[in-house]
């Protein structure tokens, strides 16, 4: 029976905690009296608690993040409730800072702050000896990347079958933007490459066909980067998928040269621009080139078949909604297939705390700790912008809208404010149906086939050949009733472009049809 055991609850199941499978590979002879158990956040903490005591363990790991820790609470508290000897051991980014205060930390036994990879092999082994740590909240030193045991072998034909499939060639991050806990983790360290590929090469071998790599700067260092890319376009097999995070105005010839020979879809970059207000920018210490990010952005959707996920954030100091519309709108036109709107979060430990009083920041003190007011933007218009971000992503990013979407702004190129345009769209459905999930696909097309209708005035046979097409592309092939009499007869119908199957759900979707201006029309093959 396992002495250790090490959990977390994952935002949902098919994220396998990445975490764990660090520890894991690092507990050396203790690794054989240990096991992993995961859960996720919408199972109960009574049942969780039950499953985690049902072996008998000594000490129990836990792994602490910004979507766990509410439950991860309630779920320590029980545990110590029912077995007050059990070891609770936290660790993670949510309990790495301001812990004095955190309910959490006070019912745990021990807190491992920072990478914890060595460091909780050092406490499990005194544990296990009976000897007690003498403080509560245990500093990791940073490990050196050359001493620490890859987990890559830890992930089960289950994961590799089943579940995202996390790496990571380097971690840190040079940059100091202040919203980010990335920015504390300096210098970046780079794990030896002829290691870190023999680990990937593995991993293929086992079938491992979507690949995420969690880097917050892949493409810092452009030799490093281009031979993983080079190494994975060698063994690449129809299916294969490959995310990585990357620095947007960063792409060198050499990366060019390599990410233009990869198939249509099997390269995703989340690419973070988060404001294009330079101001904004000087205040939270991000540095960015806008012209050099537009230019590749250019090129990324002219020359080569990258799919893009670019980040957006509301609320930032100094950030007024005309700004941040500004630079919806510039994005909208640079055509990434996501864009994903996100809201500031204050994380523990990150300095954005500085500028609380200058630009009257107040925050959700509940996780995730979202800006609820500033100076500049009201809770009411917050409120807002929320409701836009989630609709943006149900219509906009989905991949279930590709054709109707533009329709909402004027088509590609636009003809109107594209963020004007979808807060109009956006205040227009809060206001019939005042919510924000659990909105069935057919209802949402028929609220927007009225919203176009009656609110754009657009002509109803072109909103429903739009709909028609975009709901062929998802794989239904039933007219719905409200598009019938708007289209032509069935003999005369054509089919929507067909799609990618091999790729993920959303970008299959996407990949049928372009939805940015046709002077940055995506690469098909």
């Amino acid at each position: 029976m396992p002495e250790i055991i090490l959990s977390t609850l994952n935002a949902r199941y098919i994220h396998a905690a990445f975490g764990l499978r660090y520890l894991m590979a690092n507990l050396g002879a203790n690794q054989e009296r240990a096991q992993i158990l995961e859960f996720d956040v919408k199972q109960r903490p009574l049942d969780i608690a039950e499953a985690l005591l049902a072996s008998g363990p000594k000490v129990i790991g836990l792994g602490v993040y910004i979507w766990n820790v509410a439950p991860t609470t309630e779920l320590v508290e029980i545990i110590k409730r029912i077995k007050p000897e059990v070891r609770v051991v936290l660790g993670g980014p949510e309990v790495s800072y301001e812990y004095d205060s955190q309910r959490i930390v006070q019912l745990a036994d021990y807190v491992i702050t920072g990478e914890a990879d060595l460091e909780f092999a050092k406490v499990c082994a005194r544990l296990l000896s009976g000897e007690s740590p003498p403080e509560k909240i245990i500093p990791a030193p940073l490990p050196d990347l050359a001493h620490v045991a890859l987990p890559y072998d830890l992930y089960t034909e289950q994961d590799i079958g089943h579940r995202v499939i996390y790496l990571e060639a380097s971690r840190g991050c040079p940059f100091t933007c202040e919203f980010c806990l990335s920015s504390l983790d300096i210098p970046v360290r780079q794990v030896p490459l002829a290691l870190f590929l023999e680990n990937v090469q593995r991993l293929l071998d086992r079938g491992a066909r979507q690949l995420k790599f969690v880097d917050r700067t892949f493409n810092l260092n452009a030799s490093v980067s281009k031979g993983i890319l080079e190494f994975l376009l060698e063994r690449y097999k129809p299916g294969n998928f490959y995310h990585f995070e990357m620095i947007p105005d960063r792409l060198p010839e050499s990366l060019r040269a390599i990410i233009s020979r990869f198939p249509a879809g099997a390269l995703q970059f989340e690419v973070g621009i988060q404001s294009f207000n330079e101001e904004v920018g000087g205040l939270i210490k991000r540095r960015q080139n806008y012209e050099r990010l537009e230019e590749n952005f250019h090129y990324l959707r002219s020359e080569t078949g990258v799919h893009i996920h670019a980040d957006l954030i509301v609320g930032l100091p100094g950030e007024t909604v005309e700004s941040f519309g500004k630079g919806f709108d510039r994005l909208v036109a640079l055509g990434p297939q996501e864009i994903q709107v996100g809201i500031l979060k204050r994380l523990r430990g990150t300095p954005i705390s500085r500028h609380d009083e200058e630009w009257q920041m107040v925050y959700n003190r509940c996780p995730p700790y979202e800006i609820l007011q500033n100076r500049l933007i009201d809770f009411a218009t917050l409120q807002n912008l929320r409701r836009f971000a989630r609709y943006w992503d149900l219509v906009g990013n989905s991949g279930n809208f590709v054709e109707t979407a533009p329709l909402i702004w004027g088509g590609t190129p636009p003809a109107r404010s594209p963020f004007d345009s979808f807060m109009k769209w956006t205040q227009w459905l809060y206001g019939r149906i005042h919510r924000t999930d659990s909105i069935a696909l057919l209802r949402l097309m028929e609220l927007l086939f009225e919203f176009l209708r009656l609110e754009c005035g657009i002509e109803p046979h072109r909103v429903a050949e739009a709909l028609w097409n975009d709901y062929q592309r998802v794989g239904s092939h039933d007219v719905p009733g409200f598009l019938k009499d708007f289209l032509p007869t069935n003999q005369e119908r054509k089919r929507a472009p067909g799609s990618i199957s091999a790729l993920p759900k959303r970008q299959t979707r996407h990949a049928a049809r372009s939805t940015v201006p046709d002077d940055c029309a995506s690469k098909t093959g």
